[in-house]
């Protein structure tokens, strides 16, 4: 039935989180938060993982634009940890943009799965993110060989969950809506926009969150899953 799989990319085969939190961690010891008055790195981290999930979804929903995402991310954080100064907070982002999409690490069994698949089916990337940097997350974990197409905002000129983005990837693969087939991890932006563009989605929901809308075509719990049901 199906012959294209798109696989959302970050917290799907790029695990954000861990590569987020090895960048975290190292910008801590370059800026030297500690005598800025940022106590503990985890703390630290803490509230990045928290604001910058936040304001990702209120990206998603039109509510700012990806560079407030970059403006504002660490001086909330800043202000959550109680220090006002946020002299270094730009400088900070940049390298952040720099440390983290050199980071390699993958989500458990995206390799394995990843093998099974890609003499099976022809396998793409619809992300939110933006060429240059997916490219680099891509490169340094080893993912790029896999994928024919990585369909981005930049080129789509849209974002998940508009249905135009899943509209210009079905376009760019030459695929048609039912041999096609979106994996991802965000319910709103993966899974709802899937389903507003009329395609099949497996949600894959890691840590069992419970459904708040309609029920995905398929759902998983870890990225081995998907060689049964493919």
């Amino acid at each position: 039935m199906y012959k294209h799989l798109f696989f959302d990319l970050d917290h799907t085969l790029w695990d954000f989180d861990r590569n987020s939190t090895e960048s975290i961690f190292d910008l801590y010891d370059r800026f030297q938060l500690a005598d800025r008055g940022v106590g503990s790195v985890v703390e630290f981290n803490r509230h990045f993982i928290s604001i910058n999930n936040r304001l990702w979804s209120d990206f998603y929903n039109n509510r700012l634009t990806h560079s407030d995402i970059r403006k504002y991310r660490f001086r909330m954080v800043m202000d959550a940890v109680g220090v006002s100064d946020h002299s270094v907070c730009d400088e900070m982002n940049e390298a952040y943009l720099q440390l983290l999409p050199r980071k390699p690490h993958l989500m458990e069994s995206a390799v394995e799965a990843l093998e099974y698949l890609k003499n099976r089916y022809a396998l793409h990337i619809i992300t939110n993110g933006f060429d240059e940097i997916q490219a680099l997350k891509m490169a340094s974990s080893g993912l790029t060989d896999y994928f024919q197409h990585v369909v981005t905002i930049q080129k789509a000129e849209a974002k998940k969950p508009e249905p135009r983005i899943f509209e210009f990837a079905l376009e760019a693969s030459g695929a048609s809506l039912r041999e096609s087939l979106m994996i991802g991890d965000n319910y709103e932006a993966d899974v709802c926009g899937a389903q507003n563009a009329g395609m099949d989605v497996v949600y894959y929901n890691a840590a069992s969150l419970p459904l708040e809308g309609p029920a995905p075509t398929y759902e998983i719990h870890h990225l081995k899953e998907l060689i049964a049901i493919l």
